[in-house]
């Protein structure tokens, strides 16, 4: 049985497609996160797993139950099972930690709700502060308030919107690795929505990329990562380029020479384009790694950064950003090394169709 199953789910609002032909499953115990600009659909479809809208077309199943679709009726929310985390907090103001997680569980008729709020409040740090009120707590405390009610109730789906938004980022990571923790100690599934990759990657036993209601890819992060199903995928998560490249007898030329091992390249001599994780590139002050070959690119400009230099220079054309550990003066040569057996090339864009499906519906595997 999957905690959350959605076949092809379609929303429109006045005639806006906000989603078209969604599908994803997330099993028991598993966090899935969504990933997505403003815009992309992400806050409709958690709207429609609450219950707060009904689908279009589609169906939704949560632990097995059909609650919207297929003609049925449409489940309300609070019959659904499910807890929310919001970026907001939404707690009652006149009431304190302890109370604002209580009346949850008293909702759900828990005889033991001081108890077990205590527990939760404990579990996420809050030890102490129980008793004071939400205008007396720091944002931070007041979001581990708001996880500790949601995760108290045990709920089947924990359904995050940008929970961590409002948060300063030392905080936000602290509280990242906290919500992991919990909802893995508890065996609870989660449907978490965010704009940070970061937060995805490292929360997420699956990361779905939403752009302009489309779900274009979803995956194990490591996968991902790895191979990017289209190009679109690719320049969301930031791979660098598009450079252009050309297949041929010797397998795929690049702008700085032949490429060693491309992946998903055009055949017959078909012109592409080329794309690198940043993984694949960094400043030659050293010797090479296993596969590496060496590029000149030209410097742009230098910045302090958190771990040293940002270099940001030119590489054929296109703009790339390396960690370095001196400064360099614009228009200085640049020597890099350069790792092309992680290259991405796709096939130059269709565009005959108004909504591009060649970059955003080629590869997304749907459930069955």
């Amino acid at each position: 049985m999957h905690a959350l199953e959605l076949l092809d789910a379609h929303k429109s609002f006045q005639g806006h497609a906000a989603l078209r032909g969604v599908g994803l499953r997330i099993q028991a115990g598993q966090v899935l996160c969504l990933l997505g600009a403003s815009g992309s659909g992400k806050t409709t479809l958690l709207r429609l797993v609450a219950g707060l809208e009904r689908l279009d077309r589609g169906s939704l199943r949560i632990a097995g139950a059909l609650v919207d679709g297929a003609g049925a009726p449409a489940l309300a929310p609070e019959q659904r099972g499910l807890a929310m985390v919001f970026q907001d907090y939404a707690l009652w103001p006149h009431l304190d930690a302890l109370d604002n997680v209580a009346l949850a569980l008293r909702a759900r008729r828990a005889g033991d709700a001081h108890s077990r709020a205590r527990d939760m409040l404990r579990r996420v740090g809050l030890q102490g502060l129980e008793h004071r009120r939400p205008h007396e707590l720091s944002g931070g405390q007041q979001q581990r308030v708001a996880l500790a009610r949601a995760l108290a109730v045990r709920p089947r789906l924990l359904l995050c919107d940008e929970p961590l938004s409002n948060l300063d980022s030392g905080l936000r990571e602290e509280l990242r690795e906290l919500i992991g923790e919990v909802v893995r100690e508890h065996a609870l599934s989660a449907l978490y929505i965010t704009h940070d990759h970061r937060e995805a990657f490292a929360l997420g036993d699956q990361v779905g990329i939403l752009d302009q209601g489309r779900l274009l890819q979803l995956d194990s992060p490591r996968q991902l990562l790895a191979a990017p199903c289209s190009e679109a995928v690719a320049r969301f998560l930031h791979g660098l380029g598009p450079w252009p490249t050309r297949g041929d007898a010797a397998g795929h030329a690049a702008p700085w020479g032949q490429l060693t091992a491309p992946r998903l390249a055009p055949g017959g001599g078909q012109p592409g384009r080329l794309y690198l994780p940043a993984s694949a590139l960094r400043v030659a002050d050293g010797p090479p790694r296993d596969g590496e070959a060496r590029v000149g690119a030209t410097v742009l400009r230098c910045l302090p950064g958190p771990l040293g230099v940002e270099v940001q220079a030119s590489l054929h054309g296109v703009e790339v950003r390396l960690a370095g550990s001196r400064w360099h003066a614009p228009g200085e040569r640049l020597e890099v090394w350069l790792d092309d057996r992680q290259a991405l090339i796709y096939p130059m864009p269709d565009r005959s169709g108004p909504d591009h499906p060649s970059e955003q519906e080629q590869c997304l595997e749907q459930p069955e």
